[in-house]
């Protein structure tokens, strides 16, 4: 779905203006064959691993309804649903290389093992995203009783018993970096949402949550921090987000754009520092998609 913002004349200055389309990226030649080849590995890549595993393949040209092709029912999402938080959040801040085995949570809360693959046209323009996720259920349950059955492993155990043991009983890989394979990072927060009214509503409370103020008490600096926040999110590609936002902060939307322009302005001038969330999740560690 394409982003939408309102015409110009719904703007009070006419300073934060987007084109008539609003794509993430635009689909080269190269890039439409790259869709079309992983398009059709899809489901052949999900018959080759587990049933608890799922395969994604996003469009980022489609952004936020992403997902062009999907094997598994891991997440229970399906063709033309939005990509995850964290998916378009990087598609405005700027994507990195694969990420492999990093651990997020689904809203019941099982636990998974999931990797995003990035698929860069002969330019190195990023062009779609190839998702596995994988329900770490069904291994939990054997790990937990492999460490009923055994237990403490004695010392003077044969070697490749105590070798077995420990790496049955080991907690989870850390995620590693595609370029740099020992480079250990935090496991990111990751939400899998089924439409665009479900991650409009997840991107703007996340963003709330940052100011740490009750929204009846928000005075117009934190409002203002909400908006930049959102803005860093890729909020704003999705579609009537202008009115989305200023109905949850109780503004009208032209307040929404003077926030925006304001921060159009900030960051001309070089004053904007990292919102909240992203200043986090850059002590924690990179971020990662899916």
């Amino acid at each position: 779905m394409d982003t939408h913002i309102d015409d110009q004349h719904d703007s009070p200055r006419g300073g934060y203006q987007s084109p008539p389309e609003h794509r993430y990226a635009r689909r080269t030649v190269d890039g439409e064959r790259l869709v079309a080849i992983f398009s059709s590995l899809v489901e052949p890549i999900g018959q080759t691993l587990p049933s608890s595993s799922e395969v994604v393949l996003h469009d980022l040209s489609l952004l936020p309804n992403s997902i062009v092709a999907v094997h598994g029912n891991v997440t229970g999402r399906r063709l033309g649903d939005p990509a995850t938080d964290l998916l378009l959040e990087r598609a405005v801040s700027g994507f990195e290389n694969h990420y492999v085995g990093y651990e997020t949570q689904l809203p019941d809360g099982r636990r998974m093992r999931s990797s995003t693959m990035i698929i860069r046209d002969v330019a190195g323009n990023p062009v779609a995203a190839l998702c596995i996720n994988t329900d770490l259920s069904s291994w939990i349950t054997v790990h937990r009783i492999v460490s009923a059955m055994i237990g403490n492993v004695p010392a003077d155990a044969p070697a490749d018993t105590a070798r077995i043991a420990a790496e049955l009983l080991a907690a989870p890989a850390p995620v590693q970096r595609e370029d740099s394979p020992t480079t250990q990072v935090d496991a990111p927060t990751e939400t899998f949402v089924r439409d665009v009214d479900e991650l409009a509503a997840l991107l703007i409370n996340q963003a709330i949550k940052t100011t740490d103020v009750p929204l009846p008490l928000m005075k117009k600096e934190h409002k203002l921090q909400v908006v930049r926040d959102l803005k860093a999110r890729g909020m704003f590609l999705l579609r009537d987000a202008v009115e989305m936002i200023a109905e949850s902060l109780d503004v009208s939307r032209f307040t929404i754009y003077n926030y925006l322009n304001e921060i159009a302005d900030e960051e001309a001038a070089g004053l904007t520092s990292s919102p909240p969330a992203a200043r986090t999740r850059k002590r924690k560690g990179t971020t990662l998609n899916d």
